[in-house]
């Protein structure tokens, strides 16, 4: 099974939570997803193993955030999709996946439930 790290090298919290995965013995794969961010289905299969919306995965404090209007609350699933896709600094980091399952490393210690 593979472990993937959606990870921001400049997070603190994304860095010790690959630390932490790595010291429990997980060889993760990184995603910098400000790199390379994932696709509207990628971010959809995330959504569903987090089983969360939209919403909960996103940072409510970027400039992008305000700037897009993405607080109104008529905006559909799909429109925030495809805003974190084309500007991933929108989604919360760092989101472990491991097969089916998924957690946001807030705190780093919540992604070892699904190891």
């Amino acid at each position: 099974m593979t472990v993937t790290i959606y990870h921001n090298p400049r997070c603190s919290k994304s860095r010790a939570t690959l630390e932490l995965l790595e010291e429990n013995g997980a060889a993760p794969e990184i995603v910098d997803y400000l790199v390379s961010p994932p696709s509207e289905a990628d971010i959809k299969a995330i959504l569903a193993k987090l089983a969360v919306g939209p919403r909960d995965i996103m940072r409510r404090g970027e400039d992008v955030y305000r700037d897009l209007g993405l607080d109104d609350e008529a905006l559909s699933d799909e429109a925030l999709i495809t805003a974190m896709h084309q500007h991933p600094i929108l989604i919360e980091r760092p989101i472990v996946v491991n097969g089916e399952k998924a957690a946001l490393g807030r705190p780093p210690e919540s992604v070892l439930d699904i190891l």
